[in-house]
């Protein structure tokens, strides 16, 4: 399997009968599977279906589509005239004139043209199509638009992943170059330990060699970072795993990072030496590279 980025785009267009239609599809990272879908309510049906296609091509990702519909002709409709309305304006207006009369009012004529722009004389009335050719061809079409979309996000899941293994085989040289800077540490710890001891011993009587033996032991611990080491090595053979396992596994790596992050902050910690701290500050610095790629990941 191939893994895939939350970050994509498609769209598409096209037209059936009297109807065209556009589709735009887009998403984003989340932690989750969010989708946001606007889709004309008259389409019965049709919001559902996509969103469980959706559900089943998706893992992760805030997904927003957009589809927009419009008429390419005039809907079919045709005027008819209204005759109870039209009866009780004449009727209105006949009343109209005579009181006009009656008050030697001269009223300027009435035209066809003033009737019928009159409100309600007029009524427009449109054919009544059936959706269902048009929900069928639009859900046929979202099944090539959603295989383009998750076509984008493997080709840049494809990408990610090349970044990615770039980053581990930069891990796995700074883990090789502090395995030989704890060699050369461990020759300096050494020296200073002997040289501050003999600065005690020329100062006191007597030197507790327990004591001494004990310093050593803790100051050994405290300095020594084989298991991190190893973690990191472990790490580093975890993540590879997974991406050549592919899938959803943008959680698993993100738990990952944390864990390299640690490691890189342990050795910082017990470090004692410019050279170790310098490499411990590179290996936090390309994990963050890591972290920011693996947020991108389904």
């Amino acid at each position: 399997m191939t893994i895939r980025s939350m970050t994509a785009f498609a769209a598409a267009q096209n037209a059936l009968g009297s109807h065209a239609w556009s589709w735009e599809i887009r998403s984003v990272n989340a932690k989750g599977l969010d989708l946001r879908l606007r889709v004309p309510d008259w389409l019965d049906g049709l919001e559902q279906h996509l969103r469980s296609q959706l559900n089943k091509s998706l893992a992760r990702g805030n997904v927003s589509l957009n589809l927009r519909i419009t008429r390419t002709d005039d809907g079919g409709g045709q005027l008819t005239l209204n005759e109870d309305v039209l009866s009780s304006i004449l009727s209105a207006m006949s009343r109209a004139e005579r009181k006009a009369n009656e008050s030697g009012v001269a009223l300027a004529p009435s035209t066809a043209v003033d009737l019928l722009a009159m409100r309600g004389v007029l009524d427009y009335e449109q054919t009544q199509d059936d959706p269902t050719p048009l929900v069928a061809a639009l859900k046929k079409e979202f099944e090539t638009l959603v295989a383009q979309f998750v076509q984008m996000r493997e080709a840049e899941g494809k990408a990610l992943k090349t970044v990615l293994q770039d980053q581990l085989s930069r891990i796995e040289v700074l883990k090789a170059q502090a395995v030989e800077s704890v060699d050369a540490r461990r020759v300096q710890m050494e020296t200073n330990f002997k040289n501050n001891l003999a600065k005690i011993v020329d100062n006191t009587d007597q030197v507790d060699a327990d004591r001494v033996a004990q310093e050593l032991a803790i100051l050994a611990v405290k300095a020594d970072i084989t298991e991190e080491l190893d973690r990191l090595d472990a790490h580093v053979s975890a993540t590879r795993d997974l991406l050549d396992k592919g899938g959803a596994i943008g959680r698993k790596l993100d738990f990952l990072m944390q864990e390299f992050n640690r490691e890189a902050n342990t050795l910082c910690s017990k470090a004692q030496n410019s050279d170790l701290t310098a490499i411990g500050l590179e290996l936090k610095a390309v994990i963050d590279q890591m972290r920011e790629q693996v947020q991108n990941i389904e």
